[in-house]
C-alpha cells in the first residue's frame, strides 16, 4: 500500500549518522513540512545524534553503544527528546509507529532492528543489504506476513525497481548490475597486496562508508548486491549479471526479449535514490548535479576480473549453494574486512578468509529454519573467521 502523496509522513531512521543517514536528513531538511521524526538512531557517534536531534527534533534518540548513554542523555537535557541506549532499544525504536523507515545499519546488526519495522507493515527503504544476504527467505517472508513495503535504496536496486516491470518477469532476458570497480579496478596483484586501508576507502565515485567502501574495492558489495537483487526482483539467478561501469553514470539495466534495454541513469549521489524512496510512489526534488551527457561524452564498460576481485564469484558461488552459504559469506567478509581495516590481514587477505570459511562450512549448514539459525551460524562464522585471522594475520 502506498502513501498517500503530498500526505505528512511520519519517519525513521534507523542509522542517521553513516553516509545514508545524513543523506536522508539532508533531503527531509530541505522539505521539512512533509515530515515528522519519530526515531533517530546511531552506533557510537553519539555528538553526531545529539547535533541532528536538536536540529530535527525526533521523539526518540537512541545510541546502541551504552558507554555513550550519559553523553546523549546531558547533550538532549531539556529538549523533551526521549533518549535510550542499548541494541534492544534500537529495535524498539523501529517498532515505533511511523510511516517509513530507512534501515541503514550497516552489517548484519541491521537485520533485527529492520525486522521489527517490517513486522509492523511499515514502508522500509532497505539500504541494509545484509538482510537479504544472511536471511532472505526468512525475512521476505515476514515482508509477505506483514504486508510491509520494500523500497530498495541502494542505487543499483533502486534502478532496478525503476524500470523493471514486474508484471511481466518472463519478459526480461537479464538484469545488468553495474559496478564501478571501485579504486583498484586498474591494479594488479602485486599493487593489491601492498594497498592500505586508507587506499581501499579512497572511492574514485561514491561517498560511503568505510566498510562498504572496501566491499566496493574487492567486489563483495556487487557480489552481496547480486544477491539481494536475487530476493528482491526473482528472475532466477542466471539472469543476473554484472558489468563494470567506471563513470557510475548508469546505474543498473534491464533487457527485455524484445531486445529493448532500460536503463536507470543519474549523477552518482545516494540522495537520488534516497528521494525516490521517500517520496514514493510520487518523486520529490533532490539537490543532485544534474546530468550532461555532453560533457561526461563517454560511457564505458568492462567484463568484471575474477581473478583480481574473486569476491564476485565467491558471492555468485554462495548463491548457488543457498542454504547458509550467504549467511557464511556475510558473516566472514565483515570479519576479513574488520580485520583488513585494523592492519590485521592484508587487502587480498580479505577473499582469501572469505573463500576458506566459505568451503569450510561447505555442507555444514543446513537451510537456515528460522532467524535463531540465522544468528547461531553468523556468531559460528564469527568465531572461525576471528580463528583464521589469528592463525594467518599479519
Amino acid at each position: 500500500m502506498s502513501l498517500p502523496y503530498g500526505a505528512r509522513r511520519s519517519v525513521t531512521v534507523l542509522g542517521s549518522t553513516g553516509s545514508i543517514g545524513c543523506s536522508t536528513l539532508d533531503l527531509i531538511a530541505r522539505d521539512r513540512d512533509r515530515f515528522d521524526l519519530v526515531a533517530l538512531t546511531a552506533h557510537r557517534n553519539v555528538a553526531a545524534l545529539v547535533a541532528q536531534a536538536r536540529e530535527f527534533r525526533p521523539q526518540l534518540a537512541v545510541i546502541a553503544d551504552e558507554t555513550h548513554f550519559g553523553q546523549l542523555k546531558d547533550g538532549l537535557a531539556g529538549t523533551g527528546i526521549e533518549v535510550a541506549a542499548g541494541e534492544a532499544a534500537i529495535i524498539e525504536a523501529a517498532a515505533r509507529p511511523a510511516d517509513w523507515v530507512m534501515a541503514s545499519i550497516v552489517g548484519a546488526a541491521g537485520l533485527a532492528p529492520t525486522l521489527a519495522a517490517v513486522r509492523r507493515g511499515a514502508h522500509v527503504a532497505l539500504a541494509n543489504k545484509e538482510c537479504l544476504v544472511s536471511a532472505g527467505p526468512l525475512f521476505l517472508a515476514e515482508v509477505r506476513k506483514s504486508g510491509a513495503t520494500l523500497l530498495p535504496v541502494d542505487s543499483e536496486h533502486n534502478a532496478i525497481f525503476q524500470v523493471l516491470d514486474t508484471g511481466q518477469l518472463e519478459a526480461v532476458d537479464k538484469i545488468v548490475l553495474t559496478a564501478s570497480g571501485g579504486p583498484f579496478r586498474t591494479w594488479n596483484i602485486e599493487e593489491m597486496a601492498k594497498a592500505s586501508p586508507a587506499q581501499a576507502i579512497a572511492h574514485p565515485r561514491w561517498d560511503m562508508g568505510a566498510k562498504i567502501s572496501v566491499d566496493s574495492a574487492t567486489l563483495m558489495n556487487k557480489g552481496l548486491e547480486l544477491i539481494e537483487a536475487h530476493y528482491l526482483f526473482p528472475v532466477g539467478e542466471a539472469r543476473l549479471e554484472v558489468i563494470i561501469h567506471p563513470e557510475s553514470i548508469i546505474h543498473s539495466m534491464v533487457a527485455y526479449v524484445d531486445g529493448s534495454v532500460l536503463a536507470q541513469l543519474g549523477s552518482p549521489d545516494m540522495r537520488t535514490p534516497i528521494a525516490y524512496a521517500l517520496a514514493w510512489p510520487a518523486r520529490m526534488a533532490a539537490p543532485t548535479e544534474k546530468l550532461n551527457l555532453a560533457q561526461i561524452g563517454r560511457l564505458t564498460f568492462e567484463e568484471p576480473d575474477l581473478q583480481r576481485f574473486p569476491a564476485l564469484g565467491l558471492a555468485r558461488e554462495a548463491l548457488r549453494a543457498a542454504g547458509a552459504a550467504p549467511t557464511v559469506l556475510n558473516a566472514a567478509n565483515e570479519v576479513a574486512v574488520e580485520a583488513f581495516l585494523t592492519g590485521a590481514i592484508g587487502f587480498l587477505d580479505i577473499s582469501r578468509l572469505a573463500a576458506d570459511i566459505l568451503e569450510a562450512n561447505s555442507g555444514r549448514n543446513g537451510t537456515p529454519a528460522d532467524l535463531d539459525s540465522v544468528y547461531e551460524i553468523d556468531r559460528n562464522t564469527r568465531i572461525l573467521a576471528r580463528e583464521w585471522v589469528q592463525k594467518r594475520g599479519r
